[in-house]
C-alpha cells in the first residue's frame, strides 16, 4: 500500500462517508488539532512519565483517535462502525482528575508552565487541547457535532494540568507560582 494517494493534491481531503472538503475547513482544523495533541502526548510518553501516567496517556491517545474519527464524520454519515466519544469517557476523565488531585498540594496561586521536560510538555499539550476545543466550538456553530466532544476536550485539558503538577511533584521539582508584575496601587 502506498502512503501517498495524490487525492489531496488540489487542497481537498476526504471525510469518513466520502464527502470531500477543503483542507482548511473548520472540521479539518478541529481534528488536525486533535491529531497534533495526540502526537504531543506521544512526546510526553517518550519521557517515561511513570507506569500509571503512561497508562493514562495511552488510554487518552486511543480515545483521541475515536474523537478524531467522530470529528471526521459528518452527522448524516455517522454509521455504527464509527466510534463516538461518550459521557462514560468523560466520567473516567473526571475520576482520574479527582484521584490525582487528591495526591497534590492545594493550589494557592496560578502556576507557570514548566518544570520537568514531561511536565512542560504536558502543559504544552494542555494548550493544544484548548485549541482543539476552540476549533470544535467554532465547528459546532456551523455544523452538528457530538456534544460530548466539547466536554471531553474541556476535561482533558484539566487532566493534563493535574498530570503536569503530578510529574513535577514526583520529580521533586517545585512549581513556580505566578507573580503579578504590575505594581499594586
Amino acid at each position: 500500500m502506498k502512503i501517498y494517494t495524490k487525492t489531496g493534491d488540489k487542497g481537498e481531503t476526504g471525510l469518513f462517508g466520502g464527502d470531500r472538503v477543503s483542507k482548511d475547513s473548520l472540521r479539518i482544523e478541529a481534528y488536525g488539532a486533535v491529531d497534533e495533541l495526540n502526537s504531543l502526548l506521544g512526546v510526553v510518553r517518550s519521557f517515561r512519565p511513570g507506569r500509571k501516567v503512561d497508562e493514562i496517556l495511552e488510554r487518552i491517545q486511543n480515545e483521541l483517535f475515536v474523537l478524531g474519527a467522530d470529528l471526521a464524520t459528518k452527522k448524516r454519515n455517522k454509521r455504527s462502525l464509527i466510534p463516538h466519544i461518550t459521557g462514560s469517557q468523560v466520567l473516567l476523565l473526571e475520576r482520574t482528575i479527582d484521584a490525582i488531585q487528591r495526591s497534590l498540594p492545594p493550589l494557592k496561586a496560578f502556576v507557570l508552565p514548566g518544570g520537568t521536560p514531561g511536565a512542560s510538555y504536558l502543559h504544552y499539550a494542555r494548550t493544544v487541547c484548548r485549541r482543539a476545543e476552540r476549533s470544535a466550538v467554532r465547528l459546532m456553530r456551523l455544523e452538528s457535532i457530538n456534544k460530548d466532544i466539547l466536554v471531553y476536550l474541556n476535561r482533558l485539558s484539566d487532566l493534563l494540568f493535574v498530570l503536569s503538577r503530578r510529574q513535577n511533584l514526583d520529580a521533586k521539582k517545585q512549581e513556580i507560582q505566578w507573580k503579578n508584575p504590575s505594581p499594586r496601587r
